[in-house]
Order: C-alpha cells, then sequence, then structure tokens
C-alpha cells in the first residue's frame, strides 16, 4: 500500500507544485489505485509516473473548489483513450453537485466515454460510512471549509492470520487440501491419532492500516475523530507557524494546527501538503521543523514523492 502525492500545491500551480491530487495505491492488496482529488494537470502529473488510469477505480473529491475538481473532466476523457478488454467503469464519490459538474463538463465538450460513471453524492445529513468492500471501509465526516468539504478515512480490514506451512508438513500433515481446512481454522485428526490444532499453526489476524486523508479546513475536532490511530495522516498546511489568524479567515489550517490534531488523534505519521505557493523549500524544510515540535513524524511532500505505508 502506498501513497503518491501528484499535486501538493495550494490554489494554483507553482513551478515546483501542481494543485491537489494524490492517490493511493492498492495493487497488492486490491489490484487497483484509489484517487483523491483531481486538480488541473492531474493527467500531466501522471504521466511522470506508472500509474496506470485505467486501473483508478475509485475518485474521492473533498469538495468542489477549482483546485481540487478542474482536471476531472480531462482526466476522464484521456482515460477513455485507454478503452481496451479490460476497461472498467469508475466511482466517483464527493459533495452534491460533482455529477452534475463531470456530465455538463462532457457533454459540452462532446466527450464520449467507452465506460460507465458511478456517482456517489452525499451532503451534510448523509456522512458517515459512505463505502464497505470485502476489504476497505471509506468513512467521511464534514470539515471547517469555506465550502462543504469533507475528510476521509480509509480503513482496511484486519487481514487473516498467515498460515505456518512448514510446521504443518513437519507435523506430517500431507500438502493438499488439508492445508486449506487448517487455514480455515478447522482441527483436524490424522489418520495415526495425532491431532492437529489449527490456531498452533495460523497466526493472529494482522490489524489493517488506517489512512486519514483531508481536505481543507480550519482546525476541528472532525480531523481528530478522521484520524484517530491513523497510521498516515495527511493534512493540509497551507500556512505555517504564526499564520494562524490568516489561516481561519481564509479557512485553512497552518502546519502547527495540523500537528497538533496529528498528536491528539494519536497517529503514527502526519504528511503536510496543500501548500502556499509563497513557501519555497527552505520554508518547508522550516515548517517541519516547527511542527515536529508538537508531533514528531512529520513531513511536508512535495508533487511525485511516493510513501510507502
Amino acid at each position: 500500500m502506498q501513497l503518491q502525492f501528484l499535486g501538493t500545491g495550494a490554489g494554483q500551480p507553482a513551478k515546483g507544485r501542481n494543485v491537489s491530487s494524490l492517490v493511493l495505491k492498492l495493487l497488492d492488496e486490491i489490484n487497483e489505485v484509489w484517487m483523491f482529488d483531481c486538480g488541473e494537470g492531474t493527467q500531466r502529473q501522471i504521466l511522470e509516473t506508472t500509474i496506470k488510469p485505467r486501473k483508478i477505480s475509485k475518485i474521492f473529491i473533498t469538495h468542489l473548489h477549482g483546485d481540487h475538481v478542474l482536471g476531472l473532466p480531462g482526466f476522464l476523457s484521456s482515460r477513455a483513450f485507454q478503452a481496451s478488454e479490460d476497461q472498467t467503469d469508475i466511482r466517483i464519490y464527493g459533495p452534491r453537485g460533482i455529477k452534475s459538474y463531470v456530465m455538463s463538463s462532457l457533454r459540452v465538450t462532446g466527450s464520449r466515454l467507452p465506460y460507465r460513471i458511478h456517482f456517489h453524492e452525499f451532503e451534510a445529513g448523509n456522512l458517515g460510512k459512505i463505502l464497505e468492500t470485502e476489504a476497505f471501509e471509506v468513512h467521511a465526516l464534514e470539515l471547517n471549509h469555506s465550502i462543504f468539504c469533507v475528510g476521509y478515512r480509509v480503513v482496511q480490514k484486519d487481514l487473516d492470520g498467515t498460515l505456518d506451512a512448514e510446521a504443518l508438513s513437519k507435523a506430517g500433515v500431507p500438502f493438499g487440501p488439508l492445508f486449506g481446512k487448517v487455514k480455515n481454522g478447522q482441527d483436524l485428526v490424522l489418520e495415526d491419532g495425532t491431532k492437529i490444532i489449527a490456531k498452533n499453526f495460523v497466526s493472529p489476524p494482522k490489524k489493517g492500516k488506517v489512512v486519514t486523508i483531508l481536505g481543507d479546513t480550519r482546525l476541528t475536532t472532525a480531523s481528530v475523530h478522521l484520524a484517530l490511530g491513523a497510521d498516515v495522516l495527511v493534512h493540509e498546511s497551507t500556512y505555517g507557524k504564526g499564520d494562524e489568524a490568516l489561516a481561519k479567515a481564509h479557512a485553512h489550517s497552518t502546519n502547527m494546527q495540523a500537528a497538533e490534531v496529528a498528536k491528539e488523534a494519536s497517529a503514527k505519521r502526519l504528511l503536510l501538503n496543500h501548500i502556499s505557493p509563497r513557501f519555497l523549500s527552505r520554508d518547508c524544510r522550516q515548517m517541519e521543523r516547527d511542527a515536529a515540535q508538537v508531533f514528531e513524524e512529520v513531513k511536508v511532500v512535495f508533487d511525485l514523492e511516493e510513501v510507502e505505508i
């Protein structure tokens, strides 16, 4: 499982940062890639990566500001040129209005897609668990921004324990269907009377990962709820230390506020993105040092950077 950042800037493109978009690579888990936001130029950023657009099966939009959605019609249209036998439909989750925006853009530009878009719109009254599959759940809560905006909590369900095949073989169990029975928790009695207790050959379930990806927001308790115990928290950091009044006025957060959220939520790692164009590389290093005074495991991420979870 990896996060790759396609755009880490705030508001408008800069030389070193494109506007908001990132992907959660779940190729080893479910052979899918999930995208979060799709600002202008996202499809151009993808060309610098190994991401295959047809593998992007779900797109989660945090809010409808342009720097988070203006790249969506272009990406969907370009994805159509990759039509093949395994061309897949796509699902888009986001605030009410995302369907109207996408469909109007495609209609006005005469774009025809060889796949279907399944929209899942929500508003303040119907948040919570918005998606559940065999392997994952996704939860959404409203944040505190200048327009309706949400954050997402992606929860991987606990993984089954692994079978100690070598020990099972040494215990006299012949390789084959009996291995599967033990893996499924079924005890055995072999022909010589040997009892095989399944739990002795299967490791305990492995805790699934939790990834929290927030949209634009002021400091709010909803961010903490979404980030509780998260392995990774992606939090906007449009402003730096000392800019709290400015952040509040423009409905954003500082690096220090993001660190407070990570600390209160007992998250394991904090990744700061949505960085104002006014911050240069040396400023970002200072933002990290300042935030580390509150929460040690913090990093300012850059475009195209990939993070293992």
